[in-house]
């Protein structure tokens, strides 16, 4: 059944990095600081880097003190979700406020660009977790990958994420992202890895696009490949893709009802992740894991078309539905 009072909320999800993760969306939907081409949920439609606060907080608390009632068995609270988070400019008294209330720990899920930035780092220092995300060695392989906003650049965001793990006390799981083809090759990764000895974090999570990213040319790197790759970090890195968008029991069985609401509706037209989400009223990330499930049993299949991934019925007895007009 769909929660109607979860505006702000979804999950709790599993996560191979942080077990079942209550997320907590701050920023409007496909809000950031870049413009990733791997992105599951599309391209940036607001790329920016002024902070504001999007949504009060203790709008936020109501909301999840509801969804804890329902579903306290969880691991972690998590400030992820559809935008980057530290653009919320007052991520720092959301944290304090979390750990104030509640017992979990809070974990921060970042693409690191704004943490050298003073105020942005100080905010995140009573997270128990932070996971920032590098994808490059170099301003040229950073801006193919990330497309930041015109005023982020590669040396700046390194050094923000080197010196912010010099004042942070807690934990910090380095993710790097491989695509084919982009990064995903030996000299760059040998090249990334000095990089990720200065930053010298507690874990090392190596991941790929599995879901359709924003952008067709974004390959996703083979298991056996990040396997090679994950030897090079040595002890502390593990592969953390989910090659398979995880079990169904792992994904605290996922409605039938919504899978096959979603079934129904692309058998009236195809749709983008996002058109889906709207019309079943569900969460993106949460509308994003069902819809692996679906292409997984190859029920439906993505079709990137205009410039966008939409999503139509993986059937050739259903006439009329891969070829309606997008």
């Amino acid at each position: 059944m769909i929660d109607h009072a979860k505006k702000h909320t979804f999950g709790p999800v599993p996560s191979r990095r942080l077990g079942r993760s209550l997320g907590i969306d701050i920023v409007p939907f496909k809000t950031c600081t870049y413009n990733c081409i791997y992105c599951q949920l599309g391209r940036t439609t607001t790329n920016t880097t002024d902070r504001t606060e999007f949504v009060q907080i203790d709008s936020l608390l109501s909301e999840i003190h509801h969804v804890l009632e329902k579903n306290p068995e969880i691991d972690y609270l998590t400030l992820s979700g559809s935008g980057e988070p530290t653009l919320h400019s007052n991520i720092g008294k959301l944290i304090s406020e979390l750990k104030r209330e509640f017992s979990y720990p809070v974990a921060v899920l970042t693409n690191g660009s704004l943490l050298y930035q003073p105020d942005v780092a100080q905010s995140l220092l009573q997270a128990d977790v932070v996971l920032p995300t590098l994808a490059a060695d170099s301003e040229t392989v950073f801006q193919c990958i990330h497309r930041p906003h015109p005023s982020i650049h590669f040396d700046t965001v390194v050094n923000g994420i080197i010196n912010f793990t010099k004042e942070f006390k807690n934990e910090l799981w380095l993710e790097l992202f491989l695509l084919d083809g982009v990064n995903a090759v030996e000299e760059t990764v040998r090249s990334m890895k000095k990089i990720v000895d200065e930053i010298n974090p507690e874990k090392i999570h190596l991941n790929t696009a599995t879901r359709p990213p924003a952008e067709e040319f974004a390959y996703p790197v083979r298991e056996e490949k990040l396997e090679f790759f994950r030897n090079i970090f040595g002890q502390n890195a593990e592969v953390i893709t989910d090659f398979k968008h995880g079990t169904r029991q792992e994904s605290g069985n996922v409605s039938n009802d919504i899978e096959q609401s979603i079934i129904e509706l692309l058998r009236r037209r195809p749709c983008t992740d996002r058109d889906i989400a709207t019309a079943l009223s569900l969460h993106s990330i949460e509308a994003a894991k069902i819809i692996g499930h679906l292409v997984d049993d190859k029920i439906i299949k993505p079709k990137y078309q205009n410039n966008r991934n939409y999503y139509i019925i993986n059937d050739n007895r259903t006439k009329g539905v891969e070829d309606a007009k997008i």
